[in-house]
């Protein structure tokens, strides 16, 4: 396996921005290169020690998803080698975690699609018997299917802080009644459109987030990542069932051994207060991590 890469150092492009896991250079005026890190988060905060190979699989399965899904909405990827555009000497740092996009007018709005009630959607249920001012039937469970599919937006945090869910109301304000009835609408038709096919592989998708932007044209469009184990919830099938009668969650190909780990993690003495900087962590947590994320996309892609 290659070596890990925390952070990104590209000298030849100017440096836009270091998101959780993504560092993003400008490329002339219409284009951006991004460069997925092998960095994870937990709790909005970011880690000391990366996942190797995870940027490598992210930048694989989002390409695997952007290619099954391009009749469905129109992506940001221009096609081009993103390798083209650094010095040889930063090769390496690009070479199999990149993607050269197109460079659109991102929506100030992240598009959250749940198939199952899980996470905060399951607490606000129990609360109210809404998610996101969406009313849902009584009697449901922890992990329970939906009906339908829901759209429960939510507005982008700024970094080292939660996203916040809104309610479609909320978002109508925010970017007109058109264009969000457009993301609610073709949000919707990927998340069935994966979910479908991610069950003949054996995996259930709970919930996933698209982020969409505005080409030159003002064209909806796909664009960021697409249906990783870091913006979905991924459960194998053949664990579903029995965590679903226990009212457990159910096993997911995500950062979970994180979050387990650190829920004991101490500092100090004291449990961790999730809050920079994080406790190291050990490396059977990053192996297991690993695995479970290379896992996913085995099952789901066919490719190692």
């Amino acid at each position: 396996m290659t070596s890990a890469l925390h952070t990104s150092a590209l000298t030849s492009l100017p440096l836009l921005a270091r998101g959780k896991v993504r560092d993003n250079y400008a490329v002339g005026d219409d284009r951006i290169l991004m460069v997925a890190s092998d960095r994870i988060s937990a709790f909005d905060v970011i880690m000391g020690e990366p996942i190797p190979g995870k940027g490598a699989l992210l930048t694989k399965m989002a390409l695997f998803w952007f290619e099954l899904l391009k009749d469905v909405a129109p992506n940001h990827l221009t096609g081009e080698d993103p390798c083209s555009v650094v010095k040889p000497e930063e090769r390496r740092q690009v070479e199999g975690r990149s993607m050269l996009v197109k460079k659109l007018k991102p929506l100030p709005v992240e598009a959250v699609v749940r198939g199952y009630l899980a996470g905060s959607g399951w607490k606000e249920y129990q609360d109210n018997g809404e998610v996101c001012g969406v009313k849902l039937p009584a009697g449901l469970k922890n992990a329970s299917k939906l009906p339908e599919p829901i759209f429960t937006p939510a507005t982008k945090a700024e970094m080292g802080d939660h996203d916040v869910n809104i309610s479609y109301e909320k978002m109508v304000e925010i970017i007109g009644a058109d264009l969000a009835a457009q993301v609610r609408d073709l949000a919707i038709k990927l998340y069935k459109t994966a979910a479908d096919y991610a069950l003949t592989k054996g995996i259930i998708i709970a919930d996933t987030k698209f982020e969409f932007g505005l080409d030159e044209h003002g064209t909806l469009t796909v664009m960021d990542e697409v249906l990783t184990p870091d913006s979905s919830r991924f459960w194998p099938v053949e664990g579903y069932e029995q965590a679903f009668q226990a009212g457990a969650n159910p096993p997911s190909y995500d950062k979970q051994f994180v979050r387990d780990w650190l829920e004991q993690a101490t500092v100090n003495g004291q449990p961790w207060n999730k809050t920079a900087p994080s406790p190291a962590l050990p490396q059977d947590v990053i192996e297991k991590t690993a695995a479970k994320y290379q896992e996913a996309l085995v099952r789901l892609t066919g490719q190692a």
